[in-house]
């Protein structure tokens, strides 16, 4: 039987409040970072977390993504299951330790960086995991106090940390910058690795480990293929036509990705609550909350685009040079909308432990970004790789959903109302994209359309506000 929609709502809810404010605090933090450190160091620091992203994808084996379908094939040995399973990302990631060490030398030459932060690097990968593999728990059991507690200490100890060492380190600040966003996690990691296995009791349980590795092997191809779409464009943009037009393609991008900060936290908040629904039989109820989320997307979607000229203003105010970047935003914003539909699919495709397709798909879609890029941006120029992120995204989506429909051969979602709302957005993000000209009656025309928009989709969606106005005032007003 699903969980009580009253406790899904309050979990999703306030997952999703504290998902966006903790993001939003480590952008606004972003000038402390850009005024501490040279341009050089803040690449170094950076690069370094991209380094952390991809060894990460080996190093924990992608078991996480096995957490949500075990909460319900596990449910009385849950704690059992998160105990082997921490154990099998940890050994492995130990493995991989100690041939980092054996081949320290030639692996800092490889990636650039000193001996100590390379061995760190692969020493931090054996226990942060156990950070994640916990939120994910957290967020399954729906103890979303636990979990908003994880990410405010997480955020709030990098900053605090960042700054300090790097004021100790003032002749390599790019060091402190690292370590102060390595530690907490490290830190937390160490004690929720002990949490876990002091409840679960189990290291090794070879049902367990199989059960996580049949899910979480097929992944890892998925996990590298999503890197290479998010970081593509950007190295072939330097290699084709130059650093400076990467600067505006990653001005733009930056801003338009800014949406999945809604968008994941909106899908993680709904994850468990599909999970156990689906698993009871309810694909009716589904349809009809997906729906809602939808619409939801959409209208984030067109607020984004909308607001874009100015928002770039704003973030880039004594350098008009980036304003220009303002076209890359409705592409990147509407590919970032296809992922937050395709996800959908994706998630079908976890709980029937079908991970294999997933990463199929991905492969695919990086392989067809790499192309299009190619043929695309020495013609086009920069912008030409927001348009082939689109269309790489909607391919995916259009593949998970063959996948689904017709592989699996579920029936879970409203397909045509998702499909429909997609191409609906696709037409009215290009069409406020020709009224992204200069001057104040063009700015009119913008708003006042949007106005017009935003009233329509208000108009669709007046039962879900009112009923969502009427449970905070409730729930959290009624007292005063």
């Amino acid at each position: 039987m699903a969980t009580d929609d009253n406790k899904v709502i309050k979990s999703g809810l306030w997952y999703t409040i504290a998902n966006t404010s903790v993001r939003a605090v480590a952008i606004i933090t972003t000038p402390i970072y850009t005024g501490m450190l040279t341009t050089a160091d803040y690449g170094k620091a950076n690069t370094y977390n991209s380094w952390i992203d991809v060894f990460n994808v080996f190093a924990c084996l992608c078991v996480v993504y096995s957490i949500g379908r075990a909460k319900l094939d596990f449910k009385d040995r849950f704690d059992e299951y998160m105990s082997a399973l921490q154990s099998l990302s940890s050994s492995f990631g130990f493995i991989l330790l100690i041939a980092a060490f054996i081949f320290r030398e030639a692996l800092s030459g490889w990636i650039h960086y000193e001996v100590p932060l390379v061995v760190g690097l692969f020493a931090y990968l054996c226990v942060s995991p156990s950070v994640e593999y916990m939120m994910q728990k957290c967020r399954y059991e729906y103890r979303y106090k636990e979990n908003i507690l994880i990410s405010v200490i997480t955020c709030v100890g990098q900053i605090a940390l960042s700054i300090t060492l790097m004021l100790l380190f003032n002749d390599r600040r790019y060091i402190g910058k690292i370590l102060g966003v390595m530690l907490p996690t490290a830190i937390m990691g160490i004690v929720f690795y002990i949490r876990f296995i002091m409840k679960g009791k189990v290291f090794y349980n070879r049902e367990y480990w199989i059960y996580a590795l049949k899910i979480g092997l097929p992944m890892i191809p998925h996990g590298l293929a999503i890197i290479l779409l998010a970081q593509m464009d950007r190295i072939m943009i330097k290699d084709i036509t130059g650093d400076a037009d990467a600067g505006l393609y990653i001005f733009g991008y930056s801003f338009a990705t800014l949406l999945m900060i809604f968008t994941n936290a909106i899908g993680q908040a709904w994850l468990p609550w599909f999970n156990e629904t689906l698993f009871a039989g309810g694909r009716e109820r589904i349809r009809q909350i997906q729906k809602k989320l939808v619409l939801l997307g959409c209208f984030l979607s067109f607020a984004f685009i909308a607001a874009a000229p100015e928002a770039l203003m704003l973030l880039s105010v004594s350098n008009n040079t980036y304003w220009i970047a303002k076209y890359v935003v409705p592409p990147i914003v509407l590919g970032t909308l296809a992922q937050y539909f395709y996800t959908n699919y994706v998630n079908v495709e976890i709980f029937c432990k079908r991970t294999p397709l997933i990463a199929a798909g991905s492969v695919i879609a990086a392989i067809i970004n790499y192309v299009l890029n190619a043929a695309f941006i020495p013609v086009y120029g920069y912008t030409a790789a927001a348009y082939t992120t689109l269309a790489s995204y909607m391919i995916l989506m259009i593949m998970h959903f063959v996948m689904v429909r017709f592989v699996l051969k579920e029936k879970v979602y409203d397909d045509m109302f998702m499909f429909a709302a997609m191409i609906v957005m696709t037409l009215t993000g290009l069409l406020f994209m020709q009224m992204y000209g200069d001057g104040i009656a063009s700015i009119i025309r913008r708003y006042v359309a949007a106005i017009a928009v935003t009233a329509v989709f208000a108009i669709i969606s007046r039962r879900d506000i009112i009923s969502l106005v009427g449970y905070i005032k409730k729930k959290y007003l009624a007292k005063n």
